[in-house]
């Protein structure tokens, strides 16, 4: 595996180059490709200025760094977008974030069409949605699907063997179960009953809804979120 000419430039035209220091979306100061003084020498301070050449060098050094943390992590084997894709992506995140992020989860359970996916969960900087990065995660994705052609043999997935992906039946669905309970609970409640069941009929709405919620947040932990 190793890192493309394409991937190279999807870094170069979405980190943009900046000649002299400055603070990033997050306050932390930066320069160059998107270097900062975590990923090694040089330093960088206010005040600090580089030419294009010197740039481009930091780059490489910075890139080899997160590529070699990057297939460090993997369990399976890439083509040069998929790989690549990654890469930009770890370099944007830190390594880091990589490590314990449900793109990495998904790459090594097999799951590769869920990685597009999964990348466009980090479109966040201090709280906020960046368009920046929404684009960025969309370039990334789209690298990284085009790369799982590349990496499939004639006859062959491009990931682990999977089932046929089947919707729930409504009928097993808890969260349904609870939305049920809640309409219900809801209902009858406009009705002329007992105080005694009315409250009785407010604490199942409630925790119906508190299912529901819970639910929800266990299903974005799921996704490395």
């Amino acid at each position: 595996m190793k890192m493309t000419d394409e991937g190279l430039a999807l870094i170069r035209r979405y980190e943009g180059f900046r000649s002299e220091a400055y603070r990033d979306a997050v306050g932390v100061w930066t320069i160059g490709y998107g270097h900062t003084s975590m990923a090694g020498a040089p330093v960088v301070i206010p005040g600090l200025r580089i030419t294009t050449a010197e740039a481009a060098a930091i780059l490489a050094r910075d890139v080899k760094t997160v590529a070699d943390g990057v297939a460090a992590r993997l369990e399976v084997q890439l083509s040069g977008p998929q790989f690549s894709a990654l890469v930009s992506f770890a370099f944007n995140v830190g390594l880091g974030n990589f490590r314990k992020s449900g793109v990495l989860k998904a790459v090594n359970a097999g799951d590769l069409d869920a990685v597009p996916r999964r990348l466009n969960l980090w479109v966040k900087a201090g709280g906020r949605t960046l368009p920046g990065l929404v684009r960025r995660r969309a370039a990334e994705g789209a690298m990284f699907a085009a790369g799982v052609a590349d990496n499939a043999t004639p006859g062959q997935s491009s990931g682990a063997p999977v089932e046929p992906q089947q919707g729930k039946h409504p009928a097993r669905s808890r969260t349904v179960h609870a939305a049920l309970l809640a309409a219900a609970a809801a209902l009858a409640q406009g009705l002329a009953v007992p105080r005694f069941w009315a409250a009785i009929l407010a604490l199942v709405v409630l925790g119906a809804a508190a299912f529901i919620v819970f639910d929800r947040i266990k299903k974005l932990k799921e996704e490395g979120v």
